[in-house]
């Protein structure tokens, strides 16, 4: 099948590049003429494991190419997928500008018969507004079909060619089949590809997100209660979860680009409709609360100056396996440290490049995690990085001023961290105290 994906950004880089490793010719198109001279010279803007190979070997195979020229893609192309930014307007909405433009471009462009696939997270009725905004430039059949993605920074790849569900909600079944045709060989296991109608599709992918972003700020919630009963999360997570449900853990706060910006749209979308959403607004309370929960833990143990007191942080991205820092938890956490007059160090092991822009020279950065202990007077942990799971201790303690360790992902035992000689103030447990620290 012929393919056209507009926008070269996180999901239409994966999703032209999946399709393109299944045997499509699949042309991705964008309008930042830099962007697209670098990707035809195999530079890829993103960090994605596996994304860089996929690109590679598909681009020299010819099923691979890359346009400014939106309208010669739309020509070559008889599926057009819109994958542009759709970021959170003034409003608390998104902002769909991007969206109705490309869609216009699309109807002038059109010399028969288009499916018109919106790839990008937007509100529900979407894709009424963007038919309503087509179809008076265009004499050609088209249909407009709501394909939500479900990818996770950093298994994206793994997600998109063996996903556990795709949704394709569309009322024209002429282009359902075609879908359904496009995406067969990615659930050949027997995960389904479900059908519904344009409204419901695009209200599943906001109901999926705001349902996770909930089960997160709930934890963490549960988190704190525990503290203060004496209960142990860990315990109690195992209890009503035993490791079946994703995000049963508790931690300092929820990031990047879905989950604040979905949030926000639901709440949007509710008031839209005359109606408050006071969960989904006290989900966005307690994930804000969180995310300054260890520097309030540090305020607990060092005062409100920290003048003189110097801190380690692991983890900048806002989760592991990429580099995105986008409304990550450690900014909280790192501003919050330098403007009670503390010094930070910062470690991560793929978001330094994008942490520079965010603090410049007001913190010193670290590409061996070992070196950003120098005279700390505690380790704050923050992202999850396989690689902080199984550190050496003893080191750990030789390095540092004192041994304390903050713990915003709960990677360690509290029993392990009692051996080891450290002051262990994990999220949720019982805190390790030690008359050394």
């Amino acid at each position: 099948m012929k393919l056209c994906v507009v926008g070269t950004g996180y999901v239409g880089l994966v999703a032209g590049t999946c399709f393109a490793e299944s045997g499509n010719d699949v042309i991705c198109v964008d309008n930042v003429a830099a962007k697209i001279d670098a990707l035809k010279q195999g530079k890829v803007p993103i960090y994605e494991p596996g994304l860089e190979e996929l690109i590679r070997r598909n681009t020299t195979e010819g099923r691979l190419t890359f346009s400014t020229d939106l309208a010669d893609a739309v020509r070559k192309s008889q599926v057009c997928f819109i994958a542009v930014g759709t970021p959170t307007g003034h409003s608390g909405g998104a902002d769909l500008s991007a969206v109705m433009a490309v869609g216009r471009e699309i109807a002038r462009a059109m010399d028969g018969y288009r499916v018109v696939v919106t790839k990008s997270t937007v509100p529900v009725g979407t894709w009424a507004q963007l038919h309503s905004v087509m179809a008076p430039l265009t004499t050609q059949e088209f249909d407009i079909v709501s394909n939500p993605e479900f990818l996770k920074e950093g298994a994206a790849i793994d997600d998109f060619m063996k996903p556990d569900r795709v949704v394709i909600g569309s009322i024209s079944p002429k282009a359902v089949e075609i879908m359904r045709e496009l995406y067969e060989p990615f659930v050949r296991t027997g995960n389904p590809i479900i059908t519904m109608d344009n409204t419901s599709a695009e209200m599943t992918k906001y109901a999926a997100n705001a349902l996770l972003a909930t089960r997160i700020s709930f934890m963490n919630e549960i988190a704190n209660l525990c503290e203060r009963a004496g209960a142990d999360v860990d315990q109690v997570r195992r209890g009503i979860g035993y490791d079946r449900h994703h995000f049963l853990f508790p931690g300092v706060g929820y990031g990047g680009s879905c989950f604040p910006k979905d949030v926000r749209a639901v709440i949007t979308t509710a008031r839209e409709h005359g109606m408050e959403f006071p969960l989904m607004a006290a989900v966005e309370d307690v994930n804000e609360a969180q995310k300054h929960r260890l520097v309030l833990k540090v305020v607990d143990e060092f005062g409100p100056n920290l003048t003189g007191k110097h801190f380690a942080v692991w983890g900048l991205a806002f989760k592991p396996r990429t580099d995105d820092m986008r409304e990550a938890p450690s900014i909280t956490v790192v501003e919050g440290l330098l403007k009670r007059g503390g010094s930070v160090a910062v470690h991560d092991p793929e978001a330094l490049h994008e942490a520079r822009k965010l603090f410049g020279e007001r913190v010193s950065y670290h590409r061996v995690n070992y070196d950003a202990l120098q005279g700390a007077d505690a380790l704050l942990i923050v992202t999850e990085w396989n690689e902080f799971r199984r550190p050496d201790f003893p080191r750990m303690r030789q390095l540092m001023r004192r041994p304390m360790i903050l713990d915003g992902r709960n990677l360690y035992e509290p029993d392990v961290m009692r051996e080891h000689g450290f002051t262990y103030l994990p999220i949720g447990r019982t805190p390790v105290r030690l008359a050394t620290a």
